[in-house]
């Protein structure tokens, strides 16, 4: 009985936060080892499934790394990189359009449906949702975004269907790019005004200084941010997500979360806690 008690105290503590983004768009981005893992892509996506279900329009945004290089692996084709960067031709872009559109996109949209919701898979290039045009002609068909249509997602959100959105970009000559992922999905987020951006990772989020826990930071803002790269203490490849982050904001993002996908949960207890569990970012302190 003791148990019982607990779990309804739970839900009640719960509510505020429920109704808080009920009816509010919280766009998530998925990917990393969280994908490779069975169970922690159980627990990720009965999360979202328990979102959409209490009533906030759940956007899934998801990259596949591993999945693009095993279908490259199997056709041997050989990865180029110009100054740090994966060179695309255009076959390669074709393939990795296949893999994410294809194998992991539409696994995805199984593995909700199993759970017992419904899904829709679309990726950047239907309805020119993710338009973009060359960065650089010696990178071949790498993108940069230049604009989102959030049409086809908000006739998505509509119906009682999750949109599951793998990452690539066109351009007007119906040239398919392959885009950053982090980056789509924040542009994504700033686009359609959401409420919270979550950026799941395989870190529980940012510290002050990495890896005392002691330095971990709740909350934290993009100055602040920039004095911790400045001084060294956000290196790798944080930087970039944070990069991604931060040009969102520009476009009208007001805040986002990085967590850590691996923990069970963890969506719940970011959205329905007060302490959250991963880092809140925010453009400047209001106090």
């Amino acid at each position: 009985m003791t148990a019982i008690r607990d779990t309804a105290q739970i839900l009640t503590e719960s509510l505020p936060y429920m109704l808080k983004y009920r009816d509010q768009t919280v766009v998530i981005k998925y990917g990393g080892n969280a994908m490779t893992d069975d169970s922690v892509k159980s627990s990720i996506l009965s999360d979202v499934l328990l979102l959409k279900t209490i009533g906030i329009k759940v956007v899934l945004v998801h990259g596949g790394g591993p999945a693009i290089n095993e279908l490259l692996d199997k056709y041997a084709v050989k990865s180029e990189f110009i100054d740090g960067l994966r060179y695309t031709d255009e076959n390669t872009a074709h393939l990795a359009l296949t893999a994410l559109a294809g194998k992991v996109n539409k696994s995805l949209v199984q593995d909700i449906i199993k759970l017992g919701g419904n899904a829709i898979g679309v990726s950047g290039i239907d309805g020119k949702m993710i338009e973009a045009e060359q960065l650089n002609p010696k990178l071949g068909y790498v993108g940069e975004i230049t604009h989102i249509n959030t049409e086809m997602i908000d006739r998505i959100l509509t119906t009682d269907a999750i949109p599951v959105i793998a990452t690539a970009g066109i351009d007007d000559a119906g040239n398919i790019y392959n885009v950053n992922a982090d980056t789509a999905a924040s542009r994504i987020a700033g686009a359609l005004h959401a409420e919270r951006f979550i950026l799941l990772s395989d870190v529980r989020g940012l510290y002050s200084n990495f890896p005392v826990e002691t330095s971990f930071l709740h909350e934290t803002t993009l100055s602040e941010i920039d004095n911790l790269i400045k001084k060294d203490k956000i290196t790798g490849g944080m930087i970039p997500k944070l990069e991604a982050i931060k040009f969102a904001m520009q476009e009208g993002l007001e805040q986002a979360v990085l967590l850590d996908g691996r923990v069970p949960n963890a969506l719940l207890l970011e959205l329905f806690t007060p302490e959250g569990q991963g880092t809140l970012i925010k453009k400047e302190n209001l106090e």
